[in-house]
């Protein structure tokens, strides 16, 4: 980026971003300096493209109007701690309105693509039309500028997201890559593909250790695009870090935002795999399709009961001392570590374990490999399979697919392995258009048309209001379960001010651990755009960022069909209250209703002219 300001609030149009702007039919390019609209083109990710796809108006996720761009934020690649990620956005084959049109999505991982990218000197690529024959895409760094170039990628085709970035290795020494897998090559059956980012653990090991843009499908747009694999090829240009940078990377490890997720070693809870032991507490573990049952099996994957049998590293992202995600290994006779399985975060864990009825470590980890090396979304992929086994518990004599049933890990593995492989729109489609088919949409986990992450909606009737994933763009998920607040008044702020303010990491680039409960309206970000850029920016200024750039998304919504109607929770939640769960229950419809009139009340004389 090209900074002519220090003042990029007031005088936004005086920075541009690099954007590379590719016609994947005819193979031209074309780069420009592009000024910054507001604050939000600035700090880029989400913030800048949903502008960008605010322009355009898109009937079919798969049409050659439809853009992919991809990326980055203004911290992506800079020595602020978690500063990695890339996006990719456009109007998702998953998540639409009931009206049948698609809704404007992004996803956003780490690794340390985002960060190549970033060091090449291109801001954005902008990837418009289809391409005639598979290819993928270099970008690299020259003397003239950044460099982009397609080249056949037939080679490519088939091969899983780990075996499409190791094929690449080979041929490109110091870079990293973003690839899809057989999921997203089967878009017209897979909505649910993934973007698999490659990390340095990754490619120095040779084990499928990599990180995902993995929700809203954006892989298998990529797949519709004919574009395989990105790579970006640069030199590492990393600065010395600041004493005001490093005060912050220090109280991120440290502070509040990340200490409960470090690692036991540090006092920590093991990562986002503690969220079992908190929630266990209430019986607020997702168990078989979000219903638990007030029992312990959810206790057979606690980390203590898994480190008996299996091999567990607590290992961190590039630069990053958080430490937050779990390599699981089988353990040899001698107690050495053995082959590598995956890597146990919370949601996949879950949602391909606990909620299908499998127990096993060694299962769940098995269909978490597979999908990730399918290249599918863990959450999209596990939910919807749950609807299908609870339909079938519901239905045992005349079940649908295979007859899978909780528990059956053989079949659900089959159902995985169909999936990934397009031969199973059923579940590939996600749980929206599968519940609906077959008449019975009030027990399928989504909302409006995404399937949710790993927490009761019981206990987060903030996901009704989420733009993207639902526990990643609405911090509402631990108010209830951490903070304690089961009041109206609690849950209307929560929503309408301090919560929604989570999705300004997937601006500026920064990893949500950095200070997950306040977003990137802090001093912590303030000291750093300073240290980094030179620039002087509030703690105001950011938060109204975030916020325009948050109500902008429930402006595109409504503008693709969505009804108030559609924000809502599944209706199981309402109409067959869960006993077990030992929490006031936020689904009730009187409380519905309050909070539903009051957070509308508040969000909708702000929508009026946000997409111009």
């Amino acid at each position: 980026m090209k900074f002519q300001t220090t003042d990029p609030a007031s005088n936004p149009a005086a920075i541009f971003y690099k954007r590379c702007t590719v016609d994947l039919r005819s193979a031209e390019m074309t780069f420009a300096d592009v000024p910054c609209r507001n604050l939000e083109d600035v700090l880029g990710g989400f913030g800048r493209s949903f502008q960008d796809l605010a322009e355009r108006r898109i009937e079919e996720a798969y049409c050659d109007e439809n853009p992919l761009i991809v990326n980055t934020g203004l911290l992506t690649g800079s020595t602020a701690m978690t500063g990695l990620r890339t996006f990719f956005s456009g109007y998702s084959p998953i998540k639409s309105s009931l009206a049948g049109l698609p809704a404007a999505m992004w996803s956003t991982g780490s690794g340390k693509f985002g960060a190549k990218f970033k060091w090449t000197g291109l801001d954005e690529l902008v990837f418009e039309g289809r391409s005639p024959q598979p290819v993928y895409v270099v970008i690299s760094e020259s003397d003239s500028g950044p460099q982009v170039i397609l080249k056949p990628a037939e080679h490519l085709l088939g091969l899983s997201t780990h075996a499409k970035i190791m094929a690449l290795q080979k041929d490109y020494d110091n870079a990293h890559f973003a690839a899809i897998g057989p999921a997203g090559e089967n878009w017209r059956e897979n909505y649910m593909g993934a973007v698999a980012l490659s990390t340095e653990n990754q490619l120095k090991s040779g084990d499928d250790k990599f990180r995902f843009a993995g929700r809203g499908g954006m892989g298998s747009l990529m797949g519709y695009k004919n574009v395989l694999a990105l790579v970006a090829q640069s030199s590492d240009k990393l600065k010395a870090v600041s004493e005001a940078v490093k005060k912050v990377n220090i109280n991120v490890i440290k502070g509040g935002g990340s200490a409960r997720i470090q690692p036991l070693s540090r006092g920590g809870g093991g990562g986002t795999w503690a969220a079992y032991d908190v929630l266990q507490e209430f019986n607020a573990v997702p168990l078989n399709n979000f219903r638990p049952q007030g029992n312990d099996l959810p206790e057979r994957l606690f980390r203590a009961n898994v480190e008996k049998n299996y091999d567990i590293k607590s290992e961190a992202c590039y630069r990053c001392g958080i430490t937050c995600h779990n390599n699981v290994a089988e353990k040899n006779a001698d107690g050495s570590r053995g082959e590598f399985l995956a890597k146990f975060d919370y949601e996949p864990l879950n949602l391909l374990g606990t909620n299908l009825g499998i127990h096993d470590a060694g299962q769940a980890a098995r269909l978490i490999q597979l999908g990730d090396n399918y290249g599918m979304d863990a959450i999209s992929l596990g939910v919807t399979i749950a609807y299908a086994l609870s339909y079938n518990a519901r239905h045992p004599e005349k079940p649908i697919l295979n007859g899978a049933t909780f528990g059956d890990y053989e079949k659900i593995r089959e159902l995985v392995i169909q999936a990934g492989e397009g031969r199973l729109p059923e579940i590939g489609k996600g749980s929206m258009r599968l519940s609906n088919s077959l008449g019975e949409p009030g027990y399928a986990y989504h909302v409006k048309g995404l399937e949710i992450p790993a927490y009761q909606p019981e206990t987060n009737p903030g996901y009704a209001w989420a733009i993207a994933g639902g526990h990643m763009s609405m911090g509402t998920y631990g108010l209830l379960t951490r903070e304690g607040k089961s009041d109206l008044e609690s849950w209307v702020t929560g929503i309408t001010v301090d919560k929604l303010q989570i999705v300004g990491f997937d601006m500026i680039g920064l990893c949500k651990f950095f200070d997950i409960a306040k977003g990137i309206g802090t001093q912590m970000v303030v000291d750093c755009l300073k240290s980094e850029f030179d620039l002087d920016v509030s703690i105001g200024e950011l938060r109204a960022a975030v916020r325009r750039a948050f109500l902008r998304g429930i402006a595109l919504e409504f503008r693709q069909g969505y009804t108030k109607a559609e924000y809502c929770l599944p209706a199981e939640v309402s109409d067959d209250p869960n006993p077990h769960i030992k929490l006031p229950n936020l689904g009730s419809p009187e409380f519905t209703r309050q909070l539903e009139e009051r957070v509308w009340a508040v969000f909708e004389p702000e929508l009026a002219g946000l997409l111009g």
